[in-house]
C-alpha cells in the first residue's frame, strides 16, 4: 500500500476497566500505585511505545499529531503506516503487562485524497463507530487461573508471588512495584489539587489517615455535562478539538484546586490531608475523602467548574486567579462560535455522585455507586434542561450505604428509599440537589445545595433543631409501615416548634409534600398507571446529619 504525504492514519484507543483496576482492593497503598499506572497509560506508555527501539534523536512522537491523550482515550494522527502498525500490534500488550486487568480497544481509519474518507471530520466519525464495535468484543483476561491455584485473599485473582507473608496477584504486584519505584506520580497528582508546596508526609497513604470523628468516608465522582454536543461540533477539527481538550483539563484542575482552598482545612503537624485524589483528568474527578467534607468539596467543585469553563458567575475570590482567564476565554469562544448549545450557553456544567461508605466497605462498589448516582443526577438534569442539545444544570446526588450487602442502586431504591403503600407511595429519594433551585412542571421544586446545607445547619445548631431531628427520625421510621401516624406526629411537631419560624417552615414543607392540597395542579394518573410517589427530604437530611456530625471514635 503506497503511503503519500496526503495519506493519514487516524488512530484511536479506548482504555477499559480503569476504575475496577484502581479499586480492586481496599488497600490505599494499592490504589496509590494503580492510579499512578493509569496516569501513565495514555501519556508516557503511548509515547514509549512509539519511540521503542529508537534513539532520542530519532524519536517519532509528534506533539502536534496528538489530538487527545487523557481520561482513557487516545486519538493520534499517523503519517507513517508502519509506525501505526507497530502501535496497533504492540500497545495492547504493553498496557496489559503494565496494568493487568485493564483492556484496550483500538481502531484505525485511513483518510486522504481519493479515499472513502477524505477529511478528518469523516474519519473521526468512522473511528468512533469502529471503537464502539471493538468495545463490545470480549477480550481474554490475562489473570485467569485454575480452580486449585493459590489466589490473593484480597482480590481473588491467581497469585504469582509473596509480598512478605501475603500472596499477591500480578496486578497488585505491578501496583506496589510502581509505588515503590519513587516515581512520585501520586505526589504530583496531589500537588495539582493541594498546591505545589505539598510534602509527601501530608499525603494520605492509609485509609486510617482519612477518617476522623467516625468511620465514614466518601467516594466522589464528578463528570462534565454536554461533552457529547461539544464533540459533535468541534471533534471534526483536530486543532480545535485539541485546544478544547487541553483547556478543559486546565479548567477541571483549577476547579479542584479552588474547591480544596475553599474548604480551608486545618491540618496539624502529624496529620494527613483527609483527601486522596484518584483521577483528575479531562472532565473527570474521582477522589476519596473524609465524609464530613465531601458535600462542601463537591458543591465548591461544581461552582468553580462552571466558572473555569466560562460562566459569568464570579469566583469566590474578590480578585479571581488570572491563570484561568485565558482558559475561560478560549472555552467561551469555542462554545459560542460553534453554537454548541441551543440555549446559547458559553460555559459547561457538571454533575456528581457521592457514595458515603464505611472505610471497610469495598471501594470498588463504593465507586460504582458514586458513578451511578452521578448518572442519575445527569438524567434528571437533562430532563430539566429540556433536551440533549441544551446545557443541563449542575447538580449532585448522594447516598449513605446502610447495608453490609453489595446491591445495585435500583435495589437500594426499592428496599431503603421507598415507603408508604402501593396506593400512596412515598420516596425518600429527594435529590439531585442543584447549584440553584429548579422549578420544572412535572418535577416540582428541586432544592439547591445551599438550601440543603442551611436545613442541615438548622437541625444542628440549636437544641430545638436537634429535638426536631429526633422527631423527624421517628417520622421516617413510621412512614415505612404507618404513614398516617407519621403525619399525625408531624402535626404535633409543628406545635412544638412554633416558636422557631425556620424550623416551623421546614416541618410545614415536609407536611405539604406528604399531604398535598386537594386542588393540586399536578397531573392525575390514569387508573391503569401506578401513582407517582411523593418525594420528601427526610432520609437525605437524617443520613447526611449522621455522616457530618456523628462521633463514634476518638483520635
Amino acid at each position: 500500500m503506497e503511503n503519500t504525504p496526503t495519506t493519514h492514519y487516524l488512530y484511536g484507543a479506548s482504555v477499559q476497566g480503569i476504575q475496577g483496576f484502581i479499586f480492586q482492593t481496599n488497600e490505599l497503598k494499592d490504589i496509590v500505585g494503580a492510579s499512578e499506572l493509569v496516569e501513565k497509560i495514555c501519556t508516557t506508555a503511548f509515547i514509549e511505545m512509539m519511540n521503542e527501539g529508537l534513539s532520542q534523536n530519532a524519536a517519532t512522537f509528534q506533539e502536534d499529531s496528538a489530538i487527545v491523550m487523557a481520561a482513557g482515550n487516545i486519538k493520534y494522527i499517523f503519517d507513517n503506516e508502519e509506525l501505526c502498525k507497530k502501535v496497533v500490534l504492540g500497545f495492547p500488550k504493553k498496557v496489559m503487562e503494565m496494568a493487568p486487568g485493564i483492556t484496550i480497544s483500538q481502531a484505525v481509519v485511513k483518510y486522504g485524497l481519493d479515499m472513502p474518507f477524505t477529511t478528518f471530520k469523516s474519519a473521526v466519525q468512522e473511528l468512533e463507530n469502529r471503537l464502539r464495535i471493538q468495545r463490545n468484543k470480549p477480550m481474554r483476561s490475562m489473570t485467569l487461573g485454575s480452580i486449585g491455584i493459590l489466589r490473593s485473599r484480597k482480590t481473588g485473582l491467581p497469585a504469582i508471588q509473596y509480598d512478605k507473608d501475603e500472596a499477591i496477584d500480578p496486578a497488585t504486584s505491578k501496583k506496589r512495584d510502581n509505588a515503590k519505584a519513587g516515581n512520585n506520580a501520586t505526589l504530583q497528582l496531589c500537588k495539582k489539587i493541594f498546591g505545589k508546596d505539598i510534602k509527601s508526609d501530608k499525603v494520605a497513604y492509609d485509609i486510617n489517615k482519612i477518617t476522623d470523628q467516625n468511620n465514614w468516608i466518601a467516594i466522589i465522582h464528578a463528570d462534565g455535562n454536554g461533552l457529547g454536543q461539544v464533540v459533535q461540533k468541534v471533534g471534526t477539527n483536530p486543532g480545535l478539538f485539541k485546544k478544547f481538550s487541553v483547556n478543559l483539563d486546565k479548567a477541571t484542575t483549577f476547579a479542584a484546586q479552588k474547591a480544596y482552598q475553599r474548604l480551608n482545612l486545618t491540618v496539624k503537624d502529624k496529620e494527613r490531608i483527609p483527601i486522596r485524589p484518584v483521577v483528575l483528568n479531562g472532565d473527570d474527578l474521582t477522589m476519596i475523602c473524609r465524609a464530613d467534607i465531601a458535600l462542601d468539596f463537591t458543591s465548591y467543585f461544581l461552582e468553580e467548574f462552571e466558572y473555569a469553563t466560562g460562566s459569568e458567575k464570579q469566583s469566590n475570590e474578590s480578585n479571581p486567579d488570572s491563570s484561568i482567564k485565558e482558559t475561560r476565554k478560549e472555552l467561551q469562544n469555542i462554545l459560542h462560535s460553534n453554537k454548541v448549545f441551543k440555549d446559547g450557553s458559553t460555559h459547561l456544567s457538571a454533575c456528581a455522585g457521592i457514595a458515603y461508605i464505611k472505610s471497610s466497605y469495598p471501594f470498588y462498589y463504593g465507586y460504582e455507586l458514586a458513578e451511578t448516582l452521578c448518572t442519575e443526577a445527569k438524567r434528571e438534569a437533562k430532563t430539566i434542561s429540556g433536551g440533549m442539545e441544551k446545557l443541563p444544570p449542575s447538580c449532585l446526588m448522594f447516598h449513605k450505604v446502610q447495608s453490609s450487602f453489595v446491591e445495585e442502586f435500583e435495589q437500594i431504591v426499592q428496599k431503603e428509599l421507598t415507603a408508604g403503600t402501593l396506593e400512596k407511595p412515598i420516596s425518600f429519594q429527594f435529590g439531585p440537589y442543584y447549584l440553584s433551585e429548579q422549578n420544572t412542571p412535572g418535577l416540582g421544586t428541586r432544592w439547591s445545595i445551599k438550601t440543603l446545607k442551611n436545613t442541615l445547619s438548622l437541625l444542628q445548631n440549636s437544641s430545638a433543631g436537634q429535638a426536631a431531628k429526633n422527631h423527624l427520625r421517628e417520622c421516617a421510621n413510621l412512614l415505612i409501615n404507618n404513614p398516617e401516624l407519621a403525619i399525625q406526629k408531624l402535626e404535633r411537631l409543628k406545635v412544638l416548634v412554633q416558636d422557631d419560624s425556620e424550623l416551623k417552615k421546614l416541618i410545614d414543607q415536609i407536611f405539604q409534600l406528604l399531604k398535598p392540597k386537594k386542588d393540586s395542579s399536578e397531573p392525575q394518573n390514569n387508573s391503569d398507571q401506578s401513582p407517582q410517589p411523593k418525594r420528601i427530604p427526610l432520609y437525605d437530611l437524617l443520613t447526611l446529619y449522621s455522616v457530618q456530625y456523628q462521633i463514634t471514635q476518638k483520635k
